[in-house]
């Protein structure tokens, strides 16, 4: 056997190469450093840059530019040969154009018709990129120039330039509108009176090309084109380039233009074949193209999507499935079981999952003995597990309803699987369907004289739920104190776990999703259930008196009644506690005369909830601690209900107040003190003790003006600004002033609703 510690390492050695091998950064500083090598050095660099990145068109355009600088011809055409059908952009092709050009420019006319036949070649594969306008132009100028002997020669010109033009202006293009004026003039020039007509055919077409690529430019837009094709990491912006790749293609599957399928589909597939540049690595864009080929009536198309898939994702199983499932579904069987074939691989390091789905192929298009031969074969396999088992016997019993088939493979499991809570529970759900109560409880009890009490947690459940299915009030009861007799032996609050509570009554006279109580009383139960497991621990008073309690709900019963997996790890429910967003008083305690105690209704406000406390001294320290910019905050924040305030009403306040910089004066020419007086900064007054403080708040209570006056009062400070637009923030405005002004023997030093100080204008 291997050792799992270094097969871990390997993985995770394996996962940092894959990360540094696709790293984009080194990639392009590589591509950069190869641009200034010659040609016999920055071959290899390209190669090794293309072997990662086999749809970056900018690493072939540099690749190919690199041997057409130095007139290698027949490299240059092998280099386009591998390129140009996988990388559909506009750049590529035009230096693919240009080189054609080039090659045929001394040839004569045989030359011009080889050019112009790498032209419409060109079109055919990029003319719907909302890019490929200056294509359409140096294609439509390249048949200007054409050299025409005769009257027929020039009549087959002007054919071909008008029917470029017409091609090109129904195409949604960034330059659509300029070729339409060159359209224009193009047919003026040469009869205005068949203009004329010819115009009025097109000019709705136009408009129609117009509109989609108005709107075709919105989706075009959210798309980075320079980026490389790595496998997901599940980055943000990887996320957003899929989302907008995603909404492009469902823009095209829409036809917004209104042409025919034909030349619909083209697009679509051009869309496709450009998102596969930039989304390589992602299984589900191949598979979407191939079913779109499918649901299309192309099969073939879909198949040679497939083939591709595999070639750039040769290790998924995803589309590995999927690609036998559309050839078995034409009814291609041999192809199909080739590909279910090469899922098993060598046999050594075949998954359970293989084998299972290729007997369910064999048992679909072979037989049953072919499935069960496969099977013989497959169990001998030292990677089988459980699960083949179970999937074989099920399909025994379901397809070929040979219930003693099904039995005798479960039972020759059970001596490979004992170990295994699932197989357990799988094997004791089958003989249900069979009804076999006998044997039902013979293999509860086999499984859990084996199983160690950790992991017959699930078992055990499920023995109970039987006993209360098919037995009687005694056998009910006795299966419950067993477990609890075995499960107190695994946990540490042992002697606990043998009392009996009301929770299991809930749990045997439950139904479904019918309870013998309300959701109150269960939640209830579930609380003190927690509160007595924790009741032994060293807890905190007041984790106790604020926590929730948090029920580890498997225990109970109280929950689902799903076979759970015996190793799923559950959190640690002892170190939860209590949040209570409320304040409840205890009798004979007051929050406002309890010594240094800031509650709920005081802590609206910092200070007037420590001068309220009483605690004058500590009130006193705080103010010469205080920088006046604080003071000035803390005194215009609003009263606020539960554990946070409103976020957009404390931004409103701050933003009305004039926190002063520095060391700042007074306010107001109000012989009161200003907030920075309060704050001890000003060197002229004494601090005022906590009583005096609170004389002061109860004079400027009384100084506050009304809303309308200080909305028409042209001496009003800076804080006094019109109310929010926001009819749910003025409410909430309100209710913290009135909360406010309310409390008793408090003052209000800032106004909850402009954020003034009352008082220091008057």
């Amino acid at each position: 056997m291997e050792n799992p510690d270094g097969a871990e390492t390997k993985d995770q050695t394996t996962g940092a190469g894959m990360v540094d091998k696709y790293n984009v950064e080194s990639a392009e500083i590589l591509a950069n450093s190869a641009q200034h090598l010659p040609i016999s050095q920055a071959a290899p660099i390209y190669e090794q840059l293309l072997l990662l990145f086999p749809t970056a068109a900018k690493f072939w355009k540099q690749y190919v530019e690199a041997y057409m600088a130095v007139n290698n011809d027949d490299a240059t055409k092998q280099i386009f040969s591998r390129c140009l059908l996988n990388c559909l952009q506009v750049p590529l092709w035009r230096c693919y154009i240009r080189f054609i050009r080039k090659v045929n420019e001394k040839k004569g006319v045989e030359g011009q018709e080889e050019t112009r036949k790498a032209f419409d070649f060109m079109l055919g594969y990029v003319g719907a990129d909302i890019a490929s306008g200056p294509v359409w132009i140096e294609y439509i100028t390249f048949l200007k120039s054409l050299q025409a002997l005769n009257a027929q020669e020039e009549s087959q010109r002007m054919t071909a330039v008008r029917k470029a033009y017409q091609k090109a202006i129904v195409t949604p293009t960034y330059h659509v509108e300029q070729l339409w004026k060159d359209y224009e003039n193009f047919e003026n020039s040469v009869s205005r009176q068949l203009a004329k007509g010819l115009l009025s055919d097109y000019q709705p077409k136009y408009n129609s090309a117009r509109a989609v690529y108005r709107e075709r430019k919105k989706y075009v837009d959210e798309i980075d084109w320079n980026m490389l094709a790595v496998p997901p990491t599940g980055s943000h912006k990887e996320e957003l380039q899929w989302m907008a790749w995603k909404r492009l293609l469902a823009f095209e599957k829409g036809n917004p233009q209104r042409i025919d399928s034909v030349s619909s589909n083209k697009r679509i597939v051009f869309t496709y074949e450009q998102c596969l540049m930039y989304l390589y690595h992602y299984p589900d864009i191949w598979y979407d193209y191939a079913t779109w080929h499918a649901k299309s009536g192309s099969t073939d198309a879909a198949i040679k999507v497939f083939q591709r898939a595999l070639k750039a994702l040769p290790d998924s199983e995803m589309l590995k499935y999927a690609y036998a499932e559309l050839e078995e579904s034409r009814g291609a069987i041999q192809p199909a079981k080739k590909i279910y074939e090469s899922l098993l691989g060598d046999g050594v390091n075949t998954t359970a999952l293989a084998h299972i789905q290729f007997i369910r192929f064999l048992r679909r298009n072979e037989g049953v003995e072919a499935a069960r031969k496969y099977f013989l074969d497959a169990r001998k396999s030292p990677n089988c597990t459980y699960h083949v088992y179970v999937a074989y016997a099920l399909m025994a019993f379901c397809l070929d309803k040979d219930p003693k088939m099904a039995h005798n493979i479960f039972e020759a499991g059970l001596k490979r699987f004992m170990h295994e809570p699932v197989y357990i529970l799988e094997y004791a759900d089958f003989l249900s369907r069979l009804n076999d109560d006998r044997n039902i409880r013979a293999l509860f009890e086999r499984a859990l004289s084996s199983l160690p009490p950790e992991e017959s947690v699930e078992v055990w459940k499920r023995f109970t739920q039987f006993e209360q299915t098919y037995g009687d009030l005694a056998s009910m009861l006795k299966v419950e104190q067993r477990r609890k007799e075995a499960l107190s032996r695994s946990g540490e609050d042992g002697a606990s776990a043998l009392e009996g509570s009301l929770q299991e009554v809930v749990s045997r006279y439950s139904f479904m999703d019918l309870w013998p109580c309300s959701s109150k009383d269960l939640d209830h139960l579930s609380r003190q259930e927690w509160l007595a497991k924790n009741i032994s621990k060293k807890m905190e008073k007041s984790a106790i008196s604020n926590g929730l309690g948090i029920v580890d709900k498997d225990s109970t019963g109280l929950t689902s009644n799903s076979a759970v997996s015996a190793k799923v790890v559950y959190p640690d429910t002892s170190c939860m506690v209590i949040y209570e967003p409320r304040q409840k008083h205890e009798a004979g305690i007051s929050p406002s005369t309890t010594p240094g105690l800031v509650t709920a209704s005081n802590m609206s406000n910092p200070i007037i909830g420590l001068v309220g406390s009483g605690a004058t001294n500590a009130f006193d320290e705080v103010l010469k601690a205080t920088p006046p910019a604080l003071m000035s905050f803390l005194v215009n924040l609003p009263s606020v209900e539960g554990p946070t305030p409103n976020v957009d009403i404390v931004l409103s306040i701050c933003l009305q107040s004039d926190i002063p910089n520095g060391q700042a004066g007074k306010l107001g020419t109000s012989p009161a003190p200003a907030t920075s007086d309060l704050s001890g900064s000003s060197k002229s007054r004494p601090v005022p003790s906590g009583s005096s403080f609170k004389q002061l708040r109860d004079r400027q209570s009384g100084k506050r003006k009304d809303l309308d006056r200080q909305e028409e009062d042209d001496t009003a400070t800076v804080q006094s600004q019109p109310l929010p637009r926001d009819a749910f923030r003025i409410r909430q405005i309100q209710k913290a002033r009135v909360g406010t002004t309310s409390q008793t023997g408090s003052a209000s030093y800032g106004s909850a609703l402009s954020g003034d100080l009352s008082g220091s204008t008057g």
